[in-house]
């Protein structure tokens, strides 16, 4: 006895194969690639020359900037905000976003945290591994001149 592979049915044409198909008003569908018209040339008259935008960068304030990383994590505060980054995540708050800035030593290793706590009583911690224990005292003193400079400056603005 023989038998057949795979299926005796033909493909459906129509509305059970395409929902848009409508009888009349739509051509069935080809294989084929429609022809795509070519453009018309465009003269020299025609063709209105736009000057090259050039990238304009946001020149930055001459203020402190605060930048710690490892091999996974990252830090930056600056005018802008802080910006924490933990592999291929990220996150970005503005100064008007945090409601405070927490760091935290170990008494032993070389784990420095840095936790942005947000008025909604949210908070997002980031672990940095310093290369030594010194780098401690050195990221303190950075991230202080620049919550100095940016934190205090924004909650003054706004009593």
């Amino acid at each position: 006895m023989e038998q057949r592979i795979g299926s005796s049915s033909q493909p459906l044409e129509g509305a059970g194969f395409d929902p848009a198909y409508i009888p009349g008003l739509t051509s069935p569908v080809s294989g084929e690639a429609e022809s795509v018209p070519e453009k018309a040339e465009v003269t020299a008259e025609d063709a209105v020359e736009e000057p090259a935008e050039e990238a304009v960068e946001e020149e930055a304030p001459d203020g402190p900037v605060f930048e710690a990383s490892d091999r996974r994590a990252r830090i930056v505060a600056d005018h802008q905000g802080v910006r924490l980054s933990l592999d291929d995540q990220s996150c970005e708050f503005r100064w008007d976003e945090i409601g405070a800035v927490e760091t935290e030593t170990p008494r032993f290793g070389k784990r420095y945290t840095i936790t942005v706590h947000t008025p909604d009583r949210r908070w997002y911690p980031i672990e940095i591994e310093a290369a030594s224990r010194s780098d401690f005292a050195k990221w303190d003193e950075q991230l202080d001149a620049v919550m100095d400079e940016y934190f205090e400056e924004e909650s003054t603005e706004t009593d």
